[in-house]
């Protein structure tokens, strides 16, 4: 309902209003429904037939699929989000890395994260190629929820059962892939796939270094799609819009993040630059902390909630060869409008890139 002072995009409304809990499975027609598995629900986008199929059985007949547990043990360095260390693991394992698979994310980086790092990482679990991405719930998860809308009445009689929920010490995956966090850096993608990111720090690869011919076509289309030319440093690449939004990073600490790179900065004069809450609650809170006021002395756009440039179905859109960093998920040619080129970057990064009209690395760049 548009006219609600609640709506938003429903995978930010979800959490929020407490309707997504340990144990569910949840269907939508969207792919990125995985989010709600950073709840410790089972979440995984369908088509239109299958939406009709569910509400006029609430039944969806599936095939078992496989399990693969991504461990991330250590600490994220200084200046690395949540946002940076999913695409990283998604340029390990590729966009069909995770086909046939429940991505299950392990390890102690996975816990010091909070819910709404969680869902940015289960988010793009779908980028990956897996079917959904879980985290098991613990006392973040139930802390989280405690006191929401649609939680339930008898909170701690649920959180005795969601506790019983977790992955057994002793049990077996069917793949195991295992990550250390200090290898981590700010990401930022250069191609047409989530898959194609380096590190800010990086230069643009050069396509006769992929050993597979696939990846090497791939790599020469996505390089003259992006109007990027091998050898080249990310921090030399200016852009020409901001976006900061999406289901992926539209959360309250998403806004809070890039506000902090922004306060008492100036957007660049050749950049055209938007935030666009994830939901009306999100849009409130962000005012009641002034972080609007913040977002319009610096030059950017103050949007009432919703999906906006994450997809080119509305007027929010690039133009041809217009290059954008991105908060969201996907980077295909034509996401936000016809020829239009996206990177995809951290709300941090983005907000960075905003104020100094380039690409910047946010661990050594002083905004101060």
């Amino acid at each position: 309902d548009l006219g609600d002072a609640d709506q938003g995009i429903v995978h930010v409304i979800g959490p929020e209003l407490g309707l997504t809990q340990p144990g569910m499975t949840i269907v939508c027609g969207d792919s990125h429904t995985a989010t709600h598995g950073a709840m410790g629900a089972l979440a995984f986008g369908i088509g239109t037939s299958e939406v009709e199929h569910v509400l006029a059985t609430q039944t969806l007949r599936q095939s078992r699929p496989r399990s693969m547990e991504v461990r991330v043990d250590g600490i994220l360095p200084h200046g690395v989000t949540a946002k940076d260390l999913v695409l990283y693991l998604i340029g390990k394992l590729s966009t069909e890395g995770g086909a046939g698979y429940v991505i299950e994310y392990t390890g102690q980086v996975i816990r010091q994260l909070s819910m709404e790092e969680r869902m940015t990482v289960c988010n793009m679990s779908i980028e990956a190629g897996a079917r959904a991405g879980m985290i098991a719930p613990d006392s973040k998860t139930f802390d989280y929820l405690r006191g929401r809308d649609h939680a339930p009445r008898d909170f701690d009689k649920a959180v005795a059962r969601w506790e019983q929920l977790p992955t057994d010490a002793l049990a077996v995956y069917d793949r195991v892939e295992l990550f250390k966090a200090a290898d981590v850096v700010p990401q930022v993608t250069w191609g047409t796939n989530p898959a194609q990111v380096i590190g800010v720090d990086g230069t643009i690869p050069d396509p006769a270094n992929f050993s597979d011919e696939a990846d090497r076509s791939s790599a020469i289309r996505a390089l003259e799609y992006m109007g990027l030319e091998s050898g080249r440093q990310v921090v030399d690449i200016s852009v020409d819009r901001v976006f900061i939004g999406s289901c992926t990073n539209s959360r309250i600490e998403d806004l809070r993040a890039a506000a902090d790179v922004v306060r008492g900065h100036q957007v660049s004069s050749s950049v055209h630059a938007m935030v666009v809450p994830g939901s009306g609650r999100v849009k409130r809170q962000a005012e009641q902390e002034g972080l609007d006021t913040i977002f319009l002395n610096a030059g950017f756009e103050w949007r009432e909630a919703g999906c906006s440039m994450c997809l080119g179905m509305n007027p929010d859109t690039l133009s041809p060869g217009e290059r954008c960093a991105s908060t969201s998920n996907r980077n295909f040619e034509g996401r936000q409008g016809k020829g239009g080129r996206t990177h995809l970057v951290s709300p941090a990064m983005a907000a960075a890139a905003a104020i100094a009209g380039h690409f910047v690395d946010i661990r050594t760049w002083h905004y101060r």
